[in-house]
């Protein structure tokens, strides 16, 4: 892993928005710490260019969600539900405030505070009108966005143990990490498909391969 402890590459915060869609410029709060790095509004453009064909309808889970900008683009974008995952009780707290600000649906969204580590250790049993549903579909699309300096390895581990749980046979892990990080091609059954890179920044996609 490339070490970022004495590197300065954490930008200046600037105002989020919204870029496009139903909520498309609307502002959203910013992390207030300058040791939160918000995926940038061109990177986030980049990001979305991609996945634009598949974004409809899907479960996107929303790792190390910050800001939860990323999960909020993508339900401007046509995605049916949202999980937002961050350690940071405060950075959930700022979550729900921007869900509340943008008029985001309840039922469109479910935030947790945890590592996400754990909450891809935990049962995928969820609570239902009559008690513990069995089974939980996976995610269409899953986003990774831990700090740059973070071992991405724990995470990554869980979605080579248990692809099938996590991820829809059609769905795709997308990893946000300095360019100078070394992220394994194979993850058991997914498989890296492509790496954009833009600035320090790269984003690695995964799929699940048949």
């Amino acid at each position: 892993m490339y070490d970022l402890c004495n590197q300065h590459l954490i930008a200046k915060i600037t105002p989020l928005r919204i870029i496009a869609g139903k909520y498309r410029g609307r502002n959203l709060k910013s992390p207030p710490s300058m040791q939160v790095r918000p995926t940038s509004d061109r990177l986030r453009e980049t990001l979305f260019n991609v996945i634009a064909p598949r974004i409809e309808g899907v479960r996107l889970l929303d790792l190390c969600a910050g800001s939860g900008a990323i999960g909020i683009e993508a339900l401007s974008r046509g995605a049916a539900h949202v999980t937002f995952v961050d350690r940071s009780r405060k950075m959930c707290g700022l979550i729900e405030a921007n869900l509340d600000l943008v008029r985001i649906p309840e039922d469109e969204t479910e935030v947790v505070q945890s590592e996400a580590e754990e909450f891809l250790r935990r049962p995928r049993a969820r609570p239902g009108r009559s008690g513990l549903r069995p089974h939980v579909e996976p995610w269409d699309l899953v986003y990774f966005d831990p700090p740059y300096a973070t071992d991405y390895l724990g995470v990554l581990k869980r979605f080579e143990m248990d692809a099938g749980a996590l991820l829809a046979q059609d769905g795709c892990l997308i990893v946000e990490h300095h360019h100078k990080n070394a992220l394994p091609d194979e993850l058991g059954s997914i498989r890296r498909q492509r790496v954009l890179k833009q600035g320090d920044s790269a984003l690695s996609f995964y799929e699940v391969v048949s």
